[in-house]
């Protein structure tokens, strides 16, 4: 039986810290649970499960806490978190590593390195399996490897009813389905994830572009041109390749634009990210030559085709988003024939406060290809996300109301949303196809007739 911290009769410190030590927004919601159960096994949240049954409460789950809307927080319901649970093991001949829903993606992705594996974690470090992969999965170099959730083969799972059981294409194919981009609209607990890794890259390089605010139109459209060229196409067809057969090829690359305050410059700055991944280094070196041979002029620092590793840039995400600031975000997929530098640079160049930031992503060639049949139904060429950051309680009206500024106007371009950094109370948005909206209602009310475990808080269908 898990540790149950339960509101009426903890002290109330202890209950606090309980409620809120693991959310990584510095914004929390005034949602109280009845109760929080800390487990540390498969057969803790059985038991956690099941004590909710019993006593009539709902249950929603927290594995990593890093939610910027922190969905886990569930007035009256039991708190399961899964914090403690934290279970990895490789199967070497398949490849397929099975990992609990409380690893963080700097947990797997240290473990797998050491075996020569490599899986497509989230972009910040403390960013746990649970939340990431039932949100879809846009982790490092996705749009080359594919969504992170596209490479479970299996999950164990308790279900509202108590149940230990496990979906997959054969066995429960509606449940693995809805785990594949359902989000908290999965009507079970994940006690188990079974993962198809790859062989890790032998070489990963990167190079970075900093531009000053004057620059920024020439810039972003030179990076947009580069993703044009018939270089980057031909990458295109190799990361195809690489998908199908879940194995290393040559110059894969992410390209990311992030708009940020940089020590000793006044305004906002854009800084142009090319990460590229391969298992020759002469190749990746020349990827990387040919993008830099067409850079504009004006910049005010550059690093060309220098050494680096999936770990390394995870930990230098502490420093870019760090832990218990207040944050707003929002993001949107744009539509394909967008005019982005234009349409992104309020946002790129207005940041409210000196720790905020802007991320464009291009999600090329992963984009144009369809989509695996599954929960997850929504993507495009480019990916814009907005992280207003700031340390004063008294500053969450205005950097509230920039966010929504920009928000109101670059929707307008917008074909969805990523589900993992939505907050569905703040927006509407199209996080998944209609036909599976219907798909992911009609598997929720099968598996949780009772509404048992917390939904999507905010869509009354799905909650």
């Amino acid at each position: 039986m898990p540790l149950i911290v339960w509101r009426e009769s903890a002290d109330p410190n202890v209950y606090e810290a309980a409620r809120t030590s693991r959310l990584f927004n510095g914004v929390i919601p005034p949602r109280y649970p009845v109760a929080i159960a800390f487990a540390k096994s498969e057969q803790d949240i059985v038991d956690a499960i099941n004590t909710a049954i019993q006593k009539d409460h709902r249950v929603s789950v927290r594995a990593g806490g890093h939610s910027y809307a922190a969905w886990s927080l569930r007035s009256d319901a039991l708190l399961l978190d899964l914090g403690q649970y934290v279970e990895m093991e490789l199967d070497e001949e398949s490849g397929i590593v099975r990992a609990s829903p409380g690893v963080t993606g700097e947990q797997l992705n240290a473990y797998l390195s050491a075996k020569a594996r490599a899986f497509s974690v989230g972009h910040c470090p403390d960013v746990a399996l649970g939340g990431f992969l039932l949100g879809g999965g846009m982790g490092w170099n996705s749009n080359n490897w594919g969504w992170a959730c596209e490479s479970i083969v299996a999950i164990d799972l308790v279900t509202a009813s108590g149940e230990l059981i496990r979906a997959d294409v054969c066995n429960n194919a509606d449940l693995f389905w809805a785990a594949r981009g359902g989000g908290p609209a999965f009507p079970g607990v994940v006690t188990r994830f079974h993962l198809q890794t790859r062989q890790a890259p032998k070489v990963t390089r990167s190079s970075v572009y900093i531009y000053p605010a004057e620059h920024y139109t020439t810039a972003f459209n030179w990076i947009l041109k580069v993703l044009q060229t018939t270089v980057f196409q031909n990458i295109c067809v190799k990361a195809e390749l690489t998908c199908q057969i879940a194995s290393s090829v040559d110059q894969l690359v992410e390209i990311t634009a992030v708009g940020s305050y940089k020590e000793g410059v006044q305004d906002a700055c854009l800084t142009i990210i090319l990460l590229a991944f391969g298992d020759d280094e002469h190749a990746v070196g020349d990827i990387l030559q040919k993008a830099d041979q067409s850079r504009p002029a004006g910049l005010l620092s550059r690093s060309f085709s220098e050494e680096t590793s999936i770990h390394r840039e995870l930990e230098s995400k502490y420093k870019a988003y760090p832990i218990g600031q207040r944050y707003k975000v929002d993001n949107v997929f744009l539509n394909n024939d967008t005019d982005v530098a234009e349409l992104l640079r309020p946002a790129f160049t207005t940041l409210p406060t000196r720790q905020s930031l802007a991320l464009w992503s291009s999600m090329r060639p992963r984009s144009t290809r369809s989509l695996t049949d599954m929960a997850l139904s929504v993507q495009s060429d480019h990916y814009f996300a907005l992280y207003a950051i700031w340390e004063n309680e008294a500053d969450e009206v205005e950097n509230g109301a920039w966010v929504a500024g920009v928000m109101n106007q670059v929707q307008r371009q917008a074909a969805g949303a990523y589900l993992g950094e939505h907050d569905f109370k703040a927006r509407a948005a199209r996080l998944w196809g209609s036909q599976q909206y219907e798909r992911l209602v009609a598997i929720k009310r099968k598996w949780d007739p009772s509404n048992r475990i917390c939904g999507c808080l905010g869509l009354e269908e799905l909650d």
